[in-house]
């Protein structure tokens, strides 16, 4: 009994104690994406922000124009989120976490679109 008391006295984060772990030791070096990757991302999301930005302030396109460009810029900017920042792809390490990402946004879309189309069926018979 005093051994395993002075050992927790000598030890508080029970490092050494099989299937216990301290926090620190379970993250890996480079394990969530190198510094280089954030950059990246971050430029290219600078970038996807300014673009459309510029385009609706100078008024250089028409509206229909540049409508279309700010939702392209705007889908490109949720992949580059999703890729660079999320770190969602399709590698042995990334895969579970990318199908989960996958299935939660289909069953949103699926959610948010038969909801539209109740309410819209719903206002066609009422009228």
């Amino acid at each position: 009994m005093s051994d395993s008391i002075s050992s927790v006295i000598s030890n508080p984060l029970n490092t050494d104690v099989p299937g216990i772990h301290h926090p620190h030791q379970l993250a890996q070096p480079g394990s969530y994406g190198a510094i280089k990757s954030y950059l990246i991302g971050f430029l290219l999301s600078v970038v996807l922000t300014g673009v459309p930005f510029g385009i609706v302030m100078t008024g250089i396109l028409p509206r229909s124009a540049t409508l279309a460009s700010v939702v392209a810029m705007a889908v490109l900017q949720i992949v580059v989120h999703l890729k660079y920042f999320l770190h969602l792809d399709f590698s042995g390490e990334g895969k579970v976490n990318t199908f989960a990402f996958l299935f939660t946004a289909l069953i949103i879309v699926m959610v948010v679109g038969l909801s539209i189309w109740i309410i819209y069926s719903a206002n066609a018979l009422m009228m």
